[in-house]
């Protein structure tokens, strides 16, 4: 795993209150930080709005985080509880549109609210979205593996949480990147983003397709999770092609070993620190674009060293 990615710790499932900078001053802002669940993403992602917290005296922060990619009703809970603390703008990485409702009352009372990593792209009251371009992601991923499959292959798709645009759009970059290549989809399975769903729902796929050529994951752990079950089958590493999406320290670590190929590279940190930057600035009255987009790549053992 890289260094940087490891530093920060992750934060307990629930409601985590505090001050970076411990006894807030009376000239601090005081912003709420929330995050989806536990997972070293996250934990990197939490690690860039301290970052820039620290760097910038005068922002207080109070974090909270739920304790999985559907306790919805874990965010309801941190966004109320905030409002009620009396933040002035909440940065936060939305599991899904039911935390509407919550987010609308929040800006009735005046908070302003940036979305991190994934978008509610019906919601009209958020000030900006900072995140990946995950389509434009899920379009290196396809565009990859035009140049590694052949027409008539077959790929299976390890789908995140579906319903979630940003990771509904990896998978459908994914498709618009292969362009021309006519491959077949055997089959898609919803992992939640979970290493485990991965590693289930790709042992059914081998299982129903033993001439299947690749795996493309949605998210970076079900992808380690079908490499446990490639492993698990006996097939020999690097004969099933595995692609995955988030450039996990694992994931780098597989790419290594040859048992992962490649994976489409995000920066939490760059999205945690641009979107308490984009919240504070907006707080302080100044105009912040509607989008902010962090930026991807993708990762293959050919240039694995520059992202370490």
């Amino acid at each position: 795993m890289r260094t940087s990615r490891l530093l920060a710790s992750l934060s307990v499932a629930g409601l985590l209150l505090g001050s970076i900078h411990g006894t807030a001053r009376a000239e601090d802002l005081k912003i709420g930080f929330v995050t989806k669940f536990p997972a070293e993403f996250f934990a990197v992602l939490e690690n860039g709005g301290k970052a820039y917290a620290a760097a910038n005296p005068g922002i207080q922060i109070v974090f909270g985080q739920a304790k999985s990619a559907t306790d919805a009703q874990g965010e309801i809970a941190i966004i109320e509880s905030m409002v009620t603390q009396g933040v002035k703008g909440i940065a936060i990485t939305p599991i899904d549109a039911s935390v509407v409702p919550a987010l609308d009352k929040a800006v009735q009372d005046g908070v302003k609210v940036v979305l991190m990593d994934n978008d509610l792209p019906d919601w009209k009251g958020k000030t900006s979205v900072v995140a990946t371009d995950n389509l434009k992601g899920g379009q290196l991923a396809g565009q990859w593996l035009a140049k590694h499959l052949k027409a008539g292959d077959k790929v299976a798709l390890l789908e995140g949480v579906p319903g979630v645009p940003a990771l509904d759009a990896r998978i459908k970059g994914m498709m618009e990147g292969l362009g021309d290549t006519k491959v077949k989809v055997a089959g898609r399975v919803t992992t939640k983003c979970q290493m485990e769903l991965g590693t289930s729902g790709a042992e059914d796929l081998l299982t129903a397709n033993p001439d299947l050529i690749a795996i493309y994951s949605a998210c970076g752990a079900p992808a380690l999770g079908a490499i446990q079950a490639i492993d698990n089958a006996k097939i020999p590493a690097g004969k099933i092609i595995v692609v995955g999406f988030d450039g996990l320290g694992d994931e780098f670590a597989a790419i290594q070993k040859g048992t992962q190929a490649a994976t489409v590279v995000q920066f939490p940190a760059k999205i945690g620190e641009l979107g308490v930057k984009t919240l504070v600035a907006a707080l302080r009255g100044e105009k912040v674009p509607p989008f902010v987009d962090t930026g991807t790549d993708i990762a293959t053992k050919d240039n694995l060293s520059k992202f370490k």
